[in-house]
């Protein structure tokens, strides 16, 4: 069976990701930057609703057909293609001035998510997939190398990297997360989409989160699978639906699943 090409809508994700890149850049560090908090407490600012404004007005002219998740306005349309946006992940360095935040944008198709694009212009980087045709990072779609990730294979030489100790302890699996990070090499709390594009890139050999959405995860999790790494959630179910995260080489990550596991084994 051919693998469906989904190359076009790479390009057309790229599109997209230039029109989000010149709104935040222009409101990153803004004077007048409006922030306001959401009714689950975490921040959110003009730029966020502005980029996915933006976006979804494009997607209604160039793809009418197709159904949008975004962060800040939710669900509309019905269709088996559906694209999950993330206009600003990372709100809370993009408002403090810290430079490391994206827009994700990912395609699913019944379910399964097929395209991805991260876009993070203050870093002068971009990463982005296409299922069945690998996963890749640059400037722009001309100026790419290939993703790919590590072949640590010993938990004791991997590199760990999480997002805040807080949301462990939220979810009741903060002695699991400590199980892990005792046994690994190195920990660092790169944080947000960064630890995962990392991973993809071989510089991180494990990433994880207790809780997620599924607009956090759909475009990181097929540029992961495409570096030839390993994304489910914490329990093990592939993809990017299960409310939480773990993404891997894929070598270590049967290993890492028992460690987070609430009947992993002892310390």
């Amino acid at each position: 069976m051919t693998t469906p090409d989904f190359g076009d809508d790479v390009r057309f994700a790229h599109t997209l990701a230039d029109a989000a890149d010149a709104v935040s850049l222009e409101r990153f560090k803004a004077l007048d930057l409006q922030v306001e908090t959401k009714p689950d407490l975490t921040p959110v600012s003009d730029a966020d609703r502005t980029i996915e404004e933006r976006i979804r007005s494009t997607l209604s002219r160039s793809r009418p057909r197709d159904a949008v998740l975004g962060e800040e306005f939710g669900a509309s349309g019905q269709s088996a293609r559906r694209w999950v946006i993330d206009p600003i992940d990372g709100t809370k360095n993009y408002i403090r001035g810290v430079p490391v935040w994206a827009t994700l944008i990912g395609l699913m198709v019944d379910d399964v998510v097929v395209a991805g694009v991260v876009s993070a212009p203050a870093l002068d980087r971009r990463w982005w997939a296409a299922r069945g045709q690998g996963a890749w990072s640059g400037r722009s779609l001309a100026r790419a190398s290939r993703c790919q990730v590590s072949d640590i294979s010993s938990i004791g030489d991997a590199s760990l990297s999480y997002s805040s100790l807080g949301g462990w302890e939220e979810v009741g699996r903060l002695e699991q997360f400590f199980r892990l990070s005792r046994r690994t090499w190195r920990t660092r709390a790169f944080g947000d989409f960064w630890s995962y594009v990392l991973v993809a890139d071989g510089a991180v050999d494990i990433a994880c989160e207790p809780s997620l959405a599924l607009h956090d995860m759909a475009a990181i999790s097929v540029i992961v699978e495409e570096a030839g790494g390993c994304f489910t959630s914490l329990d093990g179910v592939p993809g990017p639906l299960g409310g939480n995260a773990l993404a891997t080489n894929g070598r270590l990550h049967d290993e890492v699943l028992v460690l987070l596991s609430p009947d992993g084994p002892p310390d």
